[in-house]
């Protein structure tokens, strides 16, 4: 397969979890197909969680809101997640304006995902916290994540964050931090933006990518069954929401329908798994490098 990503930042990172070099490694699409998987089996378990961040712009709130919480001082009134500091991290991206960050919040606080803190030294505002449900979900999220690097590599990174849970509170927020700024992650190729930039369209994504018994096209296609009324029911959007998606990724040639008129017989273009593979990349990589820093590696 050939890659788009190029190395994200950071000249010192490991050679073999750069983008580049993840995209020449054998295992990558493998491996990918089962974060997917994983990915797509967390959403069926934590639904109601896994909407508000199957969108990618809910997912750069979600991580820059969660970077802010682990920096947070808890002596320091200053820090920690508002939504006043949450619209600085991401005006440096484009990725939300002042009123989406508010909603968003507030979203969030309407379903119990994040709560006031306890301290009150601030008058002028209190900082929010996760719940506990919050912080298992970003866990087990992060745990997900690595356990994809470890199947590229052979490495234990899930056994010793299981291990040492400061890792995790570590690495999330410069992993975070890291992908927020670099354009070729917050603004992504155009079939995987027609999906993530979409109610649910991330989720989506990855259910799609989960279906085939391997991502290597054969002749440009890889061919997935997909029933679009179960798909719909699944993440709870409309029908309407789920035919317009597959219309746009269609008319833009990235997906299609079986030319003998199958029922529910899709295929996807070699370029829409190239660029899932590429953007995945450049994220894996972000991952791998925060960890390697929380952990002292490098």
């Amino acid at each position: 397969m050939q890659g788009t990503a190029s190395k994200s930042a950071g000249d010192d990172d490991s050679p073999g979890m750069t983008a580049d070099a993840l995209l020449r490694n054998p295992r990558f699409l493998h491996a990918l197909q089962e974060s997917a998987r994983t990915l797509t089996a967390v959403s069926e378990l934590l639904p109601r969680i896994a909407r508000l961040v199957s969108s990618h712009r809910k997912w750069m709130l979600t991580h820059a809101s969660y970077a802010l919480h682990l920096e947070r001082e808890p002596r320091d009134p200053e820090t920690g997640i508002t939504a006043a500091r949450l619209l600085k991290f991401m005006r440096e991206t484009g990725g939300a304006s002042r009123n989406t960050a508010t909603a968003f919040l507030a979203e969030l606080v309407a379903y119990k995902l994040l709560r006031p803190t306890t301290d009150r030294q601030s008058k002028r505002a209190r900082p929010l916290e996760p719940a506990a449900a919050s912080e298992d979900a970003m866990r087990l999220w992060f745990k997900t994540q690595m356990g994809t690097l470890d199947g590229i590599d052979g490495g234990e990174r899930v056994k010793r964050v299981e291990t040492d849970r400061g890792i995790f509170e570590r690495a999330q927020p410069l992993a975070a931090r890291r992908l927020l700024k670099d354009p070729k992650w917050t603004e992504p190729p155009r079939g995987v933006a027609i999906f993530v930039w979409a109610e649910s369209g991330g989720a989506i994504l990855d259910d799609l990518m989960s279906r085939p018994a391997s991502l290597t096209p054969v002749e440009g296609k890889v061919w997935i069954d997909v029933n679009l009324a179960k798909l719909a029911q699944r993440y709870m959007v409309s029908n309407t929401h789920i035919r317009r998606l597959f219309a746009r990724a269609e008319a833009a040639g990235f997906i299609g329908k079986s030319g003998d008129d199958t029922r529910n017989r899709y295929w996807m273009s070699t370029r829409l798994i190239e660029e899932y593979a590429s953007w995945q990349a450049i994220k894996l990589e972000a991952l791998a490098s925060a960890y390697d820093r929380a952990t002292g590696a490098r």
